[in-house]
């Protein structure tokens, strides 16, 4: 819970920023995550459009916040190295060091993926909107994928071309594996579309999440 202010504090806050910082422009504070449940992606439609916004579980209840105003922290902890099998190319060679913030919950490392909770059954056609990873920038490539059947499935791969898109339902809510492939800061922008009933097509804003690794 936020620390309470007082009326004569804040006034005297007040008086002592109005001295040469008045025309300084707001700015949101900036709140770094670096473990617990995050929905880095959360879909929603409301008021005829798609948007995507970040969903908050790391305190045990979710808080949904714009994504400008966080840093999802890849502790180093998260870094271990490429396995010596070729399914796992996509991730760099045998050996190579790679951070990895995993499917399965690991309590010290963000357990982060995307959900549709606020997407409603039986607006868009198939009740499926697409989610895409436009582009992402920074010191290397970054991999989203699953393991399933103990080999690796990829949902986004910036290695082999932009944009990659998968199909999330209705109520969807779905962890994956974040693979960087250095330290450093990144920038992964993502946006959805979809079809509704009556054949419209509409899009979200383009939106960026911002990484930082180690």
């Amino acid at each position: 819970m936020p620390p309470t202010i007082t009326r004569a504090a804040l006034f005297a806050g007040a008086a002592i920023a109005s001295v040469g910082l008045a025309a300084a422009p707001a700015q949101a504070a900036t709140i770094t995550l670096s473990e617990g449940h995050v929905d880095v992606v959360d879909i929603g439609y409301e008021g005829g459009a798609l948007e995507l916004v970040l969903a908050d579980g790391t305190s045990g209840t979710e808080v949904e916040r714009d994504p400008a105003d966080v840093l999802l922290h890849v502790k180093p902890e998260a870094e271990t190295t490429v396995p010596n099998n070729s399914a796992y190319s996509f991730l760099g060679s045998p050996g190579d060091p790679v951070w990895i913030l995993p499917q399965a919950l690991n309590a010290d490392l963000l357990y982060a993926g995307w959900s549709a909770h606020e997407l409603d059954a039986g607006v868009f056609r198939g009740d499926t909107v697409q989610l895409q990873l436009t582009a992402v920038s920074g010191p290397a490539d970054v991999s989203v994928y699953d393991i399933v059947n103990a080999q690796p499935v990829k949902q986004f791969d910036s290695g082999d071309g932009l944009p990659d898109s998968v199909n999330v339902s209705a109520g969807d809510h779905h962890h994956t594996n974040w693979a960087f492939q250095a330290e450093g800061d990144y920038k992964l922008t993502f946006k959805a579309t979809g079809t509704l009933l009556d054949g419209t097509t509409v899009n979200s804003d383009s939106v960026d999440y911002h990484f930082t690794v180690g």
